[in-house]
């Protein structure tokens, strides 16, 4: 990997390591290391980390892998090792934390309706397990929040996508008049137009019943609010002129 400091060769390989292993092992590693919900019997406090280095599939994995390549070497040479290293786990942290709030919020709004209905938690873990309920549900909760409900609690995320947000949004902060190429468009865009244009394509597709696939809108979002906080904090404590190499 030539051209690659050895900060960024380490976090692909390990990413590759990952991603190779569920081949291996097949799901086992996906329900260890993969971020499942908090109140999910699979969740542990290590996915919180561990998620940032699992992807779904190889395109998955080279589109970000790529993007760390391609925006975060610019910035690791300009912080040093640990502090791009702290600001990408950081990113990674807060792109989780919020697609957690947003699916307890989501979850908690279904599951409270059902238990005023006066089903306790057997019946809803019966639902949430093995997809059983009581038909009677359906006339105060529709079919498809209920789906939201299942899908919800036994949702699994992996990706780096959050952690690469956030040094999307810092590249443009520092290098806004960057010229950018995406797919499908014969023209470049530069990057303080870019990133906020995909930014407010997540918010969107979030908040919309429309999406492009199994996506985690949110924590994208959480990865790029995330990351403009440290920088603004950065910039208003003046952190950003120091290097933390030891």
């Amino acid at each position: 990997m030539r051209g690659i400091s050895d900060l960024i060769k380490h976090l692909v390989i390990i990413n590759v390591i990952f991603f190779f292993s569920t081949f291996i092992f097949g799901n086992i590693v996906y329900d260890l290391f993969a971020l499942h919900y908090f109140e999910n019997e699979k969740f542990e406090y290590w996915q919180l980390l561990s998620h940032m280095f699992m992807h779904g599939n190889i395109n998955h994995i080279l589109f970000n892998m790529f993007g760390l390549w391609m925006f975060g070497s610019p910035l690791e040479k300009m912080w040093g090792k640990n502090k791009f290293l702290f600001f990408y786990i950081s990113a990674g942290l807060g792109a989780a934390a919020l697609q957690m709030i947003m699916y307890y919020v989501q979850f908690s709004s279904i599951s409270d309706q059902i238990i005023q209905l006066g089903y306790g938690t057997d019946s809803l873990n019966k639902l949430l397990n093995e997809g059983l309920y009581d038909p009677r549900i359906l006339e105060v909760v529709n079919e498809s929040d209920l789906i939201d409900l299942i899908r919800n609690y036994n949702s699994s995320m992996v990706g780096a996508s959050g952690a690469i947000y956030g040094i999307l949004v810092a590249f443009a902060l520092i290098f806004p008049n960057s010229e950018l190429f995406i797919l499908f468009l014969p023209f470049p865009i530069k990057a303080k137009f870019l990133v906020p244009i995909l930014i407010l394509g997540d918010i969107f597709f979030g908040f919309s019943s429309y999406s492009v696939g199994p996506i985690a809108h949110f924590a994208h979002i959480g990865g790029a609010l995330t990351g403009f906080l440290i920088m603004w904090y950065w910039k208003k404590n003046q952190f950003n002129k120091n290097r933390w190499d030891l």
